[in-house]
């Protein structure tokens, strides 16, 4: 009887007119007759996939109908009724079930994996959990810039098993972020029930650990859901904080119509089906004298008008044209850089003199810029780069985190989605880890997906050299070079690593910024004590040459200075790569003409290194001109180890002499 009691439905009029009491209905009713038609479709063979929410529609159309046209939502599979609540023109919802160029997505994603700024949604991945941060992210940007908004996103109860839930939930109590979490409870995870789910009562027992208030709610209930949301986004608008807000509801089909539902207790859907949405809400207006059959009938025919009419002209437009070039294009947002060349006095500065002064610099000509990271504010950081910005820039635009990778990542494309820029710093690049997904199916795939930019620095102290060990001295740039839609940059000089970053900060795409930690401290030069950039996606020639070419990168560059100015009878060509993603092939391929012997040389493990595609690219297109083998010449394949000696005999660099000697020798 407990559970029954939960599931009945009482609805109130209380605050609402009869007018709007019809609206409403007619906005339940038209998500539920979409999916009547789409699981016709999918018999038919019209549409690949449906994530049916029979039985959710007052979660998704009483959460969309009461927020603000200009806030954000972040819905789910089964949250059709978020997207005809907002009034998206169902040709184009339909054109994006069939992958069709008037879509949301040119094709290249499906069903409800789409955003759009028209109408303030950002759709999920399939991760599920990452989409929480985001919504942090967009809450953090309404709360820095004084909007006095909230922000709502959807999970379930399977999806809030994932590490992303206790992240996002932590930082949006800790920041105090207007973010309302809604957790749709509909009992199952796929094919797995709740009690294998989680072992608390209810998911509004989890606040009480977050220091967030938390409220359970008749999901089926949508005139208390609308009044719920309504009285949450109040509260948050007077004193911006968090909610976390439980809607207690049953998912009436499989989690996608091919899966079934025959793992489903018998007898449980003819249960829940006594407290439909649609149907309750029907008998309720109906019972008050303020629906008729005859405006059922009306309501029901223009809307299947409406249906009709969205699909002829999605059936009719023909399927989307191939095109290897547009694929590519749309990698990035566009920008084309304009770099700001270096003027003014100079004076010595480390590498790490240079990181700060870049950041700096960048915090003062854009004011929208937000950094992140775990001890850097009042502190400065491990590394001491942030070290004074708290009382330059304010705890607002300087914020420490906890330690979740994830969720600041997902916070910074969050700011990004709401116009912002953000900088992330990985504390060490061997965590980055623990924010791998957001970085390679989140930041990296966005603006290809549906055209959103991803405006995120991550910077990432990186490399051996230190005696650090195997968690804080890994090369670990190939993981991210093998991910199209990032931009990688490489600095090895205090010049490069100001201009650079500097640089990543303007361009409006996703850039990882690998700085190395052993040359921190331990090079200087001169370098223009203002603002300028470097060109991203260009090489540089260090040092000129006629016998042979080392390509390399990072501390690399140095490793092949020193060779060089140690081995005068060779005349060596070195290319400092700089950026990594996009590589400049030219300068690879324009060095390799001239001298006709090539040493790829890198810090990170030999096996999947960068070097590997170095040298196919090479292969591929400049065979004739090799006057013997490409040889690579690597970190072994091992972890980085602690004991002095062994990180000496790990590294690569005792290793060029042989190398070069062999191949010169060809």
């Amino acid at each position: 009887m407990e559970v029954l009691d939960k599931r009945k439905i009482v609805f109130s009029k209380e605050g609402f007119e009869n007018d709007e009491l019809l609206s409403i209905y007619k906005k339940i009713l038209k998500p539920r007759m979409i999916e009547e038609k789409m699981l016709i479709l999918l018999r038919q063979g019209k549409i690949s996939k449906w994530f049916s929410g029979w039985g959710q529609e007052a979660i998704s159309v009483g959460s969309a109908y009461a927020m603000k046209r200009e806030e954000y939502i972040f819905p789910m599979h089964r949250n059709l009724g978020v997207f005809t609540t907002r009034d998206i023109p169902l040709s184009r919802l339909f054109a994006q079930f069939q992958g069709k160029k008037s879509g949301f997505t040119n094709g290249r994603d499906r069903s409800f994996h789409f955003g759009t700024q028209e109408y303030n949604i950002v759709g999920m991945i399939s991760h599920l959990g990452p989409q929480l941060a985001l919504a942090g992210g967009v809450a953090l940007a309404s709360k820095v810039k004084d909007l006095k908004t909230s922000t709502i996103v959807f999970t379930g109860d399977g999806g809030a098993s994932e590490g992303d839930f206790h992240e996002a939930l932590n930082v949006a109590s800790v920041w105090d972020l207007p973010v309302i979490f809604g957790i749709e409870n509909n009992c199952w995870g796929l094919s797995t029930p709740s009690v294998e789910q989680f072992r608390c009562k209810q998911f509004i027992d989890k606040g009480i650990g977050y220091g967030m208030e938390a409220i359970q709610i008749n999901g089926n209930n949508i005139l208390e859901v609308i009044k719920t949301i309504r009285s949450i986004r109040e509260e948050q608008i007077k004193n911006p904080r968090p909610f976390l807000l439980e809607f207690m509801t049953f998912r009436m089909r499989g989690h996608e119509e091919a899966s079934g539902t025959k793992y489903y207790p018998e007898g449980i859907q003819d249960e829940w089906e006594e407290f439909d949405p649609l149907t309750n809400y029907e008998a309720f207006l109906k019972d008050s004298s303020i629906l008729t059959d005859e405006t059922i009938e009306e309501y029901r025919d223009e809307i299947k008008k409406e249906i009709q009419e969205g699909l002829d002209l999605a059936f009719a437009e023909g399927i989307i044209e191939s095109d290897i070039e547009n694929e590519l294009n749309d990698l990035y947002a566009p920008y084309t850089q304009k770099v700001i060349e270096a003027t003014g006095e100079t004076s010595e500065r480390r590498f790490v003199d240079a990181i700060q002064d870049g950041l700096r610099q960048s915090m003062e000509k854009y004011d929208d810029l937000i950094i992140m990271g775990q001890d850097i504010a009042e502190y400065g950081g491990v590394f001491k780069i942030t070290e004074g910005f708290v009382e330059q820039f304010g705890k607002e635009r300087v914020r420490n985190t906890p330690i979740c990778e994830s969720a600041i990542v997902g916070a910074g494309l969050g700011l990004s989605i709401a116009g912002m820029k953000a900088v992330v710093e990985m504390q060490f690049a061997d965590f980055v880890t623990c924010g791998f997904n957001q970085i390679v199916n989140n930041l990296a795939k966005l603006h290809w997906r549906w055209g959103q930019n991803a405006d995120v620095v991550v910077r990432m102290p990186t490399g051996a050299g230190a005696a650090a060990g195997p968690f804080h001295s890994q090369s670990n740039e190939a993981w991210f070079f093998h991910t199209p839609g990032l931009k990688i940059v490489y600095p090895s000089t205090p010049y490069e690593a100001k201009g650079l970053l500097a640089a990543a900060i303007e361009d409006p795409n996703p850039v990882m910024v690998f700085e190395h930690k052993f040359l921190y401290r331990s090079i200087r030069e001169e370098i223009p004590n203002d603002y300028y950039t470097v060109e991203i996606g260009k090489a540089r020639t260090v040092k000129e040459g006629n016998d042979l070419s080392i390509i390399t990168y990072g501390l690399g560059v140095h490793w092949a200075k020193d060779y060089a100015e140690n081995h005068s009878d060779c005349s060596i060509d070195i290319v400092d790569l700089r950026t990594l993603l996009p590589l400049d092939t030219d300068a690879i391929y324009n060095s390799v003409r001239k001298t006709g012997r090539v040493i790829v040389l890198h810090e990170d493990c030999m096996t999947g290194g960068i070097g590997g595609e170095i040298v196919a690219l090479i292969s591929e297109n400049c065979f004739e001109y090799l006057d013997a083998p490409v040889k690579r010449v690597a970190s072994l394949d091992t972890p980085v180890p602690f004991a002095a000696n062994l990180e000496e005999q790990f590294l690569p660099k005792q290793r060029l002499d042989e190398a070069i000697a062999a191949i010169m020798k060809y």
